[in-house]
């Protein structure tokens, strides 16, 4: 895949529009109601019975969260109340226990994720607590095969905490910073200082931790090229082994929480270009290397290494260095990925803890794969995770001939031929430089779903 990041203002502006992340294809909206609690159950004795069963991974959803960040479109919580959270955590470890009874002892879970939310929220008591009972139901790989993460409110701990998450058995962290700048803070309802988030990073240093992540946020109310400029300032001094910068989405009509964003303080829409195209230039600059999507890496960490020898996977949790596992969500809303199935669990918490006092899993609607799906999952995968799709791999692999099965959307590709983002060949398809940011734009080509899909999507670029 090729290194470079050029931008184009014309080309992505023509290109930027509404589009899936494809964490997962189908994508959400097609998860139907109709795959229920029997059919899960099926999935993970299908996933037991393969000749090499593979390792496991877990989402874990915490949805607590002491204040409202005005921005946020998660599933959460705002409680000061920490009985809630001390009932939920039992809830969660009997769901813990019932998943864990479905999956052989002989698998290992490799990758952990702690999301919300704030998994923070919870002490790191109950922190332990959790990691007990995953061990104990999931069997936790050996330290040096794993990749266990959460993301971190730097609000709501400190330093010496952030060693005993270490203990714990985290060996990585992501901060969410979203913006340095008091006024952008304020309006967001998210203020925190740069003080408390340097001294976080250090001690995730201190304790050994193998790689610490830091979250952006682009296009919030009142931020100007100037102001984010000095974010940036102050995060490529800090020089975090990973980089997600996320492209705000202001949907007020959805999401209550965005209405007390003032509508005047939003910026104009071309101040988005701006602000993505100050990204690019000043990260890269830097020395960090643009995986895909959102995300950017040091050349050193373990993202950049297999974006470069072909192996980086791409799942609910986002990029991953770790082979494909079969992901069991955990939490009210979780969603997984077990065998050739999606899951994902009820939301609200009285449904959650009703269905698990009955003995029942909490899964609420899914889906199974079917054989063209299998198919352009793998198609987008490959695009979205080495920018290559090899002809001659993909016709054996599912026994089809390329050109005439995906000859609609091969003619979808044509403008993008043409615009200098694709190369097409007998034996490939290619994103070239120019058409690394829109890598979802030549995925979308590839979904059978996409003109029928009522889903809610986020702009691609």
């Amino acid at each position: 895949m090729h290194d470079k990041l050029p931008f184009n203002r014309s080309l992505v502006e023509k290109y930027d529009r509404p589009g899936p992340r494809y964490t997962s294809y189908p994508t959400a909206p097609q998860f139907q109601a109709a795959f229920a609690e029997d059919d899960y159950r099926t999935a993970a004795e299908r996933s037991n019975r393969l000749a090499a069963p593979k390792r496991l991974s877990a989402y874990v959803h915490i949805p607590f969260c002491e204040s409202l960040c005005y921005y946020c479109a998660c599933n959460k919580i705002i409680t000061h109340n920490r009985e809630r959270a001390a009932e939920y955590l039992t809830w969660l470890k009997r769901e813990i226990a019932l998943q864990g009874a479905l999956f052989d002892e002989s698998r290992r879970m490799t990758q952990l994720h702690l999301g919300g939310g704030t998994p923070t929220y919870l002490s790191n008591d109950q922190l332990g607590e959790l990691m007990t009972a995953l061990d104990e139901a999931f069997h936790f790989a050996a330290p040096e095969a794993r990749e266990f993460s959460l993301e971190v409110d730097p609000r709501t701990v400190t330093p010496t905490q952030i060693h005993e998450l270490r203990a714990l058995g985290f060996n990585r962290l992501s901060f969410g910073v979203q913006d340095f700048d008091p006024d952008v803070q304020a309006a967001v309802n998210r203020v925190q200082s740069e003080a408390q988030v340097v001294s976080l990073v250090a001690a995730a240093r201190e304790a050994g931790f193998q790689s610490v992540s830091v979250d952006l946020i682009y296009g919030l109310p009142l931020q100007t090229v100037a102001s984010f400029d000095a974010t940036l300032d102050k995060i490529i001094a800090l020089r975090p082994d990973r980089i997600a910068t996320y492209s705000y989405a202001h949907l007020p009509e959805l999401f209550k929480a965005q209405r007390l964003i003032r509508p005047e303080d939003m910026p104009p829409p071309e101040r988005k270009l701006e602000l993505l195209e100050l990204i690019i230039r000043r990260l890269t600059a830097a020395g960090y290397v643009y995986i895909g999507m959102d995300h950017f890496a040091l050349p050193e960490d373990e993202l950049s290494l297999a974006r470069k020898n072909g192996t980086l996977q791409r799942n609910f949790q986002g990029y991953s260095t770790h082979a494909d596992c079969d992901l069991i969500g955990l939490g009210n809303t979780a969603i997984g990925k077990v065998g050739d199935s999606y899951s994902q669990n009820v939301k609200e918490t009285a449904q959650y803890q009703a269905r698990l006092e009955a003995g029942r899993l909490p899964v609420m609607r899914g889906y199974r794969l079917n054989a063209d799906d299998l198919l352009r999952r793998d198609v987008i995968n490959a695009l979205m995770c080495h920018g290559r799709v090899d002809v001659a791999a993909t016709e054996a692999a599912h026994g089809i001939v390329f050109r005439t099965y995906f000859a609609e959307a091969l003619d979808a590709l044509a403008e993008m031929q043409a615009d200098g983002l694709i190369a097409i060949s007998e034996q490939a398809i290619e994103v070239l430089p120019a058409g690394r940011l829109m890598m979802r734009n030549v995925a979308m080509a590839f979904d059978a779903y996409l003109a029928h899909s009522t889903g809610r999507y986020s702009r691609t670029v």
